[in-house]
């Protein structure tokens, strides 16, 4: 789950790096800055309340060379702001907001087995129309599901395996009226 101010923040960089044509350097540096700032990265100090904020802001300094200055403006003005938790999810929202400016949209489809990239590229061109969208799919192997698939995109579900059939037949089953018998 991305906070909104969070998702506001990264609406922000996108925005501004979109109209400086900095687009592809801020998001690769979103991408490397999520990496530095993960449990045991290079700049998981930021994080720590017990360091004062003048103190992590002076060490963060030493870590932002190499990025666009529009990534290291960003970067001090969370800090100034008093808003470090924003760069927690940084990556997750600006990723997201990515994907909407492409008409893009990730999802995940579970499965008895593994299917292969074909047959992940097969059923995001046949449920993309469908949806409304270009999909990115992952897959992920489910055994419980005993066969078909359950495609998950956004807060949609598709459900088309057997355990969903089966559970819908059972409440069918469960919810129909019996007979009264005459004693």
């Amino acid at each position: 789950m991305i906070d909104p101010v969070t998702s506001r923040y990264a609406e922000a960089l996108f925005g501004l790096a979109k109209a400086r044509g900095a687009l592809a350097g801020v998001r690769a540096d979103v991408v490397r800055l999520a990496s530095a700032l993960a449990p045991g990265g290079a700049m998981a100090f930021v994080f720590d309340e017990r360091l004062a904020l003048a103190a992590r802001k002076q060490r963060v300094g030493e870590h932002l060379s190499g990025l666009a200055p529009l990534t290291q403006d960003f970067v001090n003005l969370v800090l100034d702001k008093r808003r470090v938790e924003v760069l927690r999810h940084l990556d997750a929202a600006f990723h997201r907001r990515d994907l909407q400016e492409r008409g893009a949209a990730e999802g995940r489809v579970e499965s008895a087995r593994a299917l292969d990239a074909a047959e992940l590229g097969k059923l995001a061109a046949a449920l993309g129309p469908r949806l409304g969208k270009e999909l990115v799919l992952e897959n992920r192997i489910v055994p419980e599901l005993i066969g078909g698939l359950r495609v998950v995109v956004e807060s949609k579900m598709i459900d088309a395996s057997v355990a969903g059939r089966l559970e819908g037949l059972k409440k069918t089953l469960l919810a129909a009226a019996l007979p009264r018998s005459e004693a």
